[in-house]
């Protein structure tokens, strides 16, 4: 395990938020071509370190509004680029969730040898945070999902993204990331700021995982048959993934896990919604964490 300072932090973030976000650390497990790189904030002293894993075609950058205030509460925070995302290697055994599963369980042992975290998983990082608890449960006392797909209630895909790599200019590209936030990430057009912009276009370009599955369909909701730690929920009431089906969530997390704590809605927001509305998702996940 190596350690460098400090991440890569936004330039379109606050100066006070650029600054606590740069006293952080970029921590490197794993080896060879099979690198993770995970960010952390805060001192391993306390209770144990919240772990955040970001969503797809994204990185540690997906929680830019939500690690300043977790630090400010006492908490420690370690923030993932999954595998074949942000800085960290694709994984050598697929392109899924099940693939990115393995490293990250690996990371954790190393990083916080003995001790379980509180997990929490965005979209397709809620999907990996499932299926890593099912073969690893040691590894975490409670798991907050937030805009994770697959539950079994919406049908199929509800969006249509626009391709943006073939663009000869940066222009036309964030025209096409523009769209693409729009349909799919935040649900207020006002929330698609210079920030989004530059987070998405950074995190974009170093996705090296096309194709993935398990997306869809009811793929969570089966794997949290088997999981037996504490499950929260927090979800934007205008995910793109869900409307106009999102009130069923509650139905179908509680049919699913065998502890299911309870699905939080905020209301005017969309599948991004730690970003799109961080002080009402914030207060929503230090609910979670402290039940």
């Amino acid at each position: 395990m190596s350690t460098h300072n400090p991440p890569d932090v936004p330039q379109a973030l606050p100066p006070a938020v650029r600054a606590r976000l740069l006293a952080g650390q970029r921590q490197v497990t794993g080896a060879g071509n099979e690198r993770v790189v995970w960010h952390a904030w805060g001192t391993p002293d306390g209770a144990p370190p919240v772990v955040l894993l970001h969503g797809g075609s994204g990185s540690w950058t997906h929680w830019v509004k939500n690690i300043v205030p977790l630090l400010d509460a006492g908490r420690w925070v370690l923030a993932a680029d999954m595998p074949g995302f942000g800085d960290s290697d694709p994984p050598a055994a697929g392109n899924d969730a099940d693939a990115m599963a393995a490293p990250l369980a690996a990371g954790l042992r190393a990083l916080v040898p003995g001790v379980a975290v509180d997990l929490v998983g965005f979209s397709l990082g809620g999907l990996v945070s499932a299926r890593l608890l099912t073969a690893q449960p040691e590894l975490a006392r409670r798991l907050v999902l937030v805009g994770a797909p697959a539950m079994g209630v919406a049908g199929e895909r509800p969006v249509q993204l626009k391709a943006w790599r073939h663009l000869p200019t940066r222009a036309q590209q964030l025209e096409h990331h523009r769209h693409n936030l729009a349909v799919l990430m935040l649900h207020d057009a006002r929330a698609i700021d210079a920030l989004a912009l530059e987070l998405h276009a950074a995190n974009v370009v170093r996705d090296r995982l096309p194709r993935r599955r398990r997306t869809f369909a009811d793929w969570l909701a089966r794997t949290l048959a088997g999981l037996r730690c504490p499950v929260h929920a927090i979800y934007g009431a205008q995910d793109a993934l869900y409307v106009p089906h999102v009130r069923q969530l509650d139905a179908a997390f509680a049919a699913a896990a065998p502890d299911f704590r309870g699905l939080q809605l905020i209301e005017g927001a969309g599948h991004w919604v730690q970003f799109e509305a961080p002080e009402a998702f914030n207060a929503a996940l230090a609910r979670a964490l402290a039940r």
